[in-house]
């Protein structure tokens, strides 16, 4: 019960950066001051865990700045793009780029991909590829969907650069320092700012990243191949639940349909992927 509790925790705190993100850069705080107040926000968190923890930062590691520049296409990418994107429908392309990026290098990497895989990830893009095209019922500003696309490779980038870390939460907070401090520059390029949309980028970086980050790497040793996916799943669905319930997005049948398309497919994916590995496992 405690560690379903946790999950839980950890994929709310998931969706609620889309949502915290979106209502942050609506107002007179611009996207850029609020990736920077996030990533140092989120680094801070992170930090104060490694220390409660008996840890200690270490910014020069192997692949640190492969990490730290993907960590900033991701900030960046996803901030910018919820200037014009609704919350849930942000998380969606987000979560189905990442899935489609780690795809891709899997299909460059030495495992086998099966049908199941193929035919989900064929199912998932297709139900991206609809949802983005124009002239439906659901009006994507090709801009922000392209941005949107930019921070989702660059979390699958930073997802690969981080595969077999034996501290994974050490690394994460390494990685966020060093990505807080290679965004200082942007303060002059974007120079507005209220105090509520730095209180919810605040928000946004200590608790919905870093502590849910924290949370999350907690709980991951304890879940499986498949529960870990099938987890995660359910950040978009919750983004989009808490973009119409907290900042009043419409929910279009084509959006639903879509992301059951999306959603499904990766879901598919997410299976044969863990059937696979228990078969070998086995033999």
């Amino acid at each position: 019960m405690k560690q379903a509790l946790l999950v839980l925790f950890a994929m709310c705190a998931f969706a609620a950066n889309s949502i915290l993100n979106r209502a942050g850069v609506g107002g007179a705080t611009d996207p850029l001051t609020f990736a920077l107040v996030r990533v140092w926000s989120g680094a801070a968190m992170l930090a104060l865990v490694v220390v409660l923890r008996g840890g200690r930062l270490q910014l020069l590691a192997p692949r640190r700045a492969g990490g730290a520049l993907a960590l900033v296409v991701y900030l960046v990418g996803f901030s910018l793009a919820y200037l014009r994107l609704d919350a849930g429908l942000g998380a969606l392309i987000l979560f189905a780029t990442v899935q489609l990026g780690l795809f891709a290098l899997a299909l460059r990497g030495p495992d086998p991909v099966g049908l199941r895989q193929v035919s989900g990830m064929v199912l998932a893009l297709a139900g991206l590829v609809w949802l983005l095209w124009p002239g439906g019922t659901v009006a994507v500003d090709p801009a922000s969907a392209a941005l949107m696309i930019a921070a989702g490779l660059g979390w699958a980038a930073y997802t690969a650069l981080g595969k077999g870390a034996t501290a994974p939460l050490q690394d994460t907070a390494g990685n966020f320092f060093l990505a807080a401090l290679a965004m200082v520059p942007l303060i002059l390029l974007g120079p507005g700012w209220d105090a509520r949309g730095l209180g919810l980028a605040v928000l946004s970086g200590a608790l919905a990243s870093g502590l849910g980050y924290a949370v999350w790497y907690a709980v991951l040793p304890g879940l499986g191949t498949m529960q870990a996916g099938v987890a995660q799943l359910s950040v978009p669905v919750l983004a989009i639940l808490g973009g119409a319930a907290l900042l009043g997005e419409a929910v279009t049948a084509q959006i639903l349909m879509a992301s059951a398309l999306v959603l499904g497919g990766i879901g598919l994916s997410v299976l044969g992927r863990s059937q696979r590995r228990i078969g070998s496992n086995g033999s």
